[in-house]
């Protein structure tokens, strides 16, 4: 509904900007990447290794980028297309530039290592229209049958203005909300450790919800229910409610729910041109190499069917044509539940504390469904208020969150008709798309009786269910309260010189491996884990004036709480 910051921490030109780099391992990515020397090198007599990558999403095509880059031969596995949950698709018989975004859609600025390959393979990014946000030219809040018309906050009743503020004084009573966002934006590492090693220890345990629960400023029934329903930056969080108040934390910290934009084009774009990306600085392979002319055809290998370990701890992948590959090393970047029930695993592939915390990674659902329309009619005046006609929807019906997005007047434009997660994402599977179309214009309808929104729609609806994705089965992780040992064993997996010989070698990177899921920087910041113990664990090293995640480990390292 508002930004996550506080007022007592205001957005001013002067402060330093903040990156998605901690509380949990506070590691600048974004310098690591943008220094000269580069991310690292292998020995000469491992030039041209193949390397194992499975999992053509965006971690996977970002680990595969840089492992090429260094003068492996990535081979990437893909079961479905490249992209994984960056799935930008069109509508049939519409103007190819009208786009859908299935998966992620909008972006902070403090992802700041994502950044760094929008900007390399030369994407352009707008603000996104997010509820009440400065490209929104309105939001309308609609809760139990009442409609409330809104260009700013402060045109919302005050009980909106209270809940906002109940939620500031609510992160400042209970997580330090300002000196941790002073820390982070400071990069200053020993204050960050301090203040997160406490609030690990304190609410590993603690729901969103209790966390509200436990707030003197959020001690009104109905303030709570308003924050749900509405919540902030992207909307209402009641979804999130049982999960770890730890999560929350970090979103807000990193303000991830903040300042969105989305990638003019679609997302997708990003893992393809990264795909065909030919590097002007690569080493081993000569210029003009890129990922795509290391794949027969331009193509990755097709959906992994069995991994095992064979003798010498290499890793064999046994892919849907049949075909069987042994490595020295391989990134696992797909869903971790994958490894539970489509991919046949020897049990030796990792620790089996690490297949424990797989087991237990809890995923949200979520789903979208878009329909395009002719023009951008929303921006229509009503005669008689003078308003738009139609506006950036958050409501307690089926709908929960509408998003109206435009290329400009004239022009075709396509309406998010609804985003939803977990039950009410559940509520919209057994449907299919024309009956949840059916279903949100109804919805709609109540909230705007005097808009004819079906007259405009001029294609057939699309829609996702990412837990009915048979590849995903989730769309993102979302730690549970005592989840935080679990996440910590899957997002360290990349440091293995403690572990045995025999569980060596495969490395685990990916959105859910990451402590910010949901994000696409996690994805990138995991594969760049991964690049760095695929370099090591083949006898190379970075360069000493840019030490990688690795190198840094031991003063860096996430809180380890006691198992016992």
């Amino acid at each position: 509904m508002t930004s996550t910051v506080p007022t007592s921490v205001p957005h001013t030109g002067a402060q330093p900007p903040i990156t998605m780099f901690g509380p949990d391992f506070p590691y600048a990515y974004d310098d690591f990447l943008a220094h000269p020397a580069g991310l690292g090198q292998i020995p000469a007599t491992e030039h041209g290794t193949e390397v194992a990558v499975i999992g053509g999403g965006l971690s996977g095509i970002v680990a595969a980028y840089e492992l090429m880059k260094m003068g492996l031969k990535p081979v990437v596995y893909e079961a479905d297309r490249i992209g994984g949950r960056l799935r930008t698709v069109g509508f049939e018989g519409c103007d190819p530039s009208l786009t859908a975004e299935m998966g992620a859609m909008r972006f902070p600025p403090s992802s700041t290592a994502l950044q760094h390959y929008i900007d390399l393979v030369g994407l352009e990014t707008r603000p996104f229209p997010n509820p009440l946000a400065e490209a929104t030219p309105s939001t309308v809040v609609d809760l139990k049958g009442e409609s409330h018309y809104a260009q700013t906050i402060d045109d919302l009743p005050q009980v909106y203005r209270d809940v906002a503020k109940a939620w500031n004084d609510c992160l400042e009573e209970g997580a330090d909300f300002s000196d941790m966002n002073r820390a982070l934006r400071e990069r200053d590492v020993p204050r960050i450790r301090e203040i997160w090693a406490k609030l690990v220890e304190r609410l590993d345990d603690q729901t969103f919800y209790g966390f509200l629960c436990a707030s003197e400023a959020f001690r009104s029934f109905r303030h709570r229910e308003i924050f749900g329903q509405v919540g902030f930056g992207t909307g209402g969080w009641d979804t999130d409610f049982p999960n770890s108040i730890l999560e929350i934390l970090r979103v807000v910290y990193t303000e991830a729910d903040d300042h969105h934009r989305g990638i003019v084009g679609g997302s997708q774009q990003l893992p393809l041109r990264l795909w065909e990306r030919m590097p002007e600085k690569i080493t081993h392979w000569t210029y003009g190499t890129s990922l795509a002319t290391l794949h027969t055809d331009g193509e990755p290998r097709p959906a992994v069917m069995r991994l095992h370990r064979t003798a010498g701890n290499r890793i064999t992948v046994t892919d849907a044509s049949g075909d069987i590959r042994t490595y020295q090393a391989a990134v696992f970047t797909a869903q971790s539940w994958m490894l539970l029930s489509k991919i046949a695993c020897d049990d030796s592939l990792f620790p089996i504390d690490h297949w424990t915390a797989i087991e237990r990674t809890h995923y949200m659902e979520s789903s979208k469904l878009f329909v395009p329309v002719d023009r951008p009619f929303w921006l229509d005046k009503d005669e008689q208020t003078g308003r738009d006609v139609m506006s950036m929807t958050l409501t307690d019906r089926m709908t929960r969150g509408t998003y109206l997005l435009d290329d400009g007047p004239d022009k075709p434009a396509v309406i998010c008709l609804s985003y939803t997660w977990c039950d009410d994402s559940l509520k919209w599977l057994p449907l299919s798309a024309s009956e949840r179309m059916e279903v949100m214009l109804k919805s709609l309808g109540e909230i705007y009786p005097k808009v004819d929104i079906r007259k405009h729609i001029i294609g057939n609806p699309v829609t996702v269910s990412w837990e009915g994705e048979p590849y995903f089965m989730g769309a993102f992780k979302a730690n549970l309260p005592g989840h935080y040992r679990y996440q910590r064993r899957l997002f360290t997996h990349f440091m293995q010189d403690r572990l045995p010989d025999d569980k060596r070698g495969i490395f685990l990177a990916g959105d859910d491996i990451s402590w910010t899921a949901g994000w696409a920087e996690g994805a990138v910041q995991t594969a760049l884990n991964a690049v760095w113990g695929v370099m090591h664990h083949l006898g190379g090293a970075t360069d000493a004036t840019n030490p990688g995640p690795g190198d840094l480990f031991e003063e860096i390292a996430p809180v380890e709480l006691p198992e016992d």
